[in-house]
């Protein structure tokens, strides 16, 4: 699959490519929602691998107009919309919702850029009304599966349990078996009385920074061309 993304500003990385996989094993379909879809690397992979109807939202023109490129490069529909996740009102409700929020705590010292202000700093989409509006726009057994930063696991759990929104399944992601994690994958669904399934943590590099099989497993199945520039 070949994509645009911009020369400078924000580009995808490793963690969309986790983050897709770890959503294929819960084998969506239906109707998908890609919340600060970006350039739109997640939810093209997913609408390339399943039967899925997917929309895109981003509150950047810039993100969105690659990402609606992207998909009509590879021949793959979707319905884009340029606007606040906040103030989205949409016709139906969804199957599945996912994202790659920003997630970087706001009292950190902040890029001066625009687009990479509002790709990466949690200002942007606080998490506790992201997940309440998340809850209105999920179907009843609807599904919510996002990455967000590790350290701010008892909020994440504590707001999905207010809107009863069950936690699942989570992994943590770490960059070595001996480093602490920075990031957790959350599989979520509505009105779910299931216990909490903690994978087995992924481990992106071996001790000689080369990546670990299950990593490159990934990137395979992505199977990514990515081209920086203007199209």
């Amino acid at each position: 699959m070949f994509l645009y993304q911009p020369k400078k500003g924000y580009c995808y990385n490793s963690d969309s490519i986790f983050l897709y996989d770890f959503i294929s094993r819960f084998n969506p379909k239906g109707e998908l929602l890609d919340v600060g879809c970006g350039v739109g690397i997640i939810s093209l992979l997913l609408t390339r691998d399943f039967n899925i109807e997917t929309t895109i939202i981003d509150k950047q023109e810039s993100m969105l107009s690659y990402a609606k490129h992207n998909y009509e490069l590879n021949h793959l529909d979707v319905d884009a919309y340029r606007e606040d996740f906040q103030r989205y009102e949409p016709s139906k409700k969804f199957d599945f919702i996912v994202s790659n929020p920003p997630f970087y705590d706001e009292n950190v010292t902040q890029s001066l850029d625009e687009h990479l202000n509002i790709a990466r700093y949690a200002q942007h989409l606080p998490i506790e009304p992201f997940i309440e509006k998340v809850k209105k726009l999920l179907k009843p057994r609807g599904y919510f599966i996002f990455c967000y930063d590790a350290k701010q696991i008892d909020r994440l759990l504590y707001s999905l349990k207010e809107n009863k929104i069950n936690p699942e399944v989570i992994r943590f992601v770490h960059s070595k078996v001996d480093r602490e994690s920075k990031l957790v994958f959350i599989g979520a669904r509505m009105n779910s009385k299931s216990l909490t399934k903690i994978m087995p943590p992924l481990v992106v590099f071996d001790k000689e920074s080369n990546y670990n099989e299950e990593a490159m497993g990934a990137f395979e199945r992505a199977s990514t061309h990515s081209i920086k520039g203007d199209y």
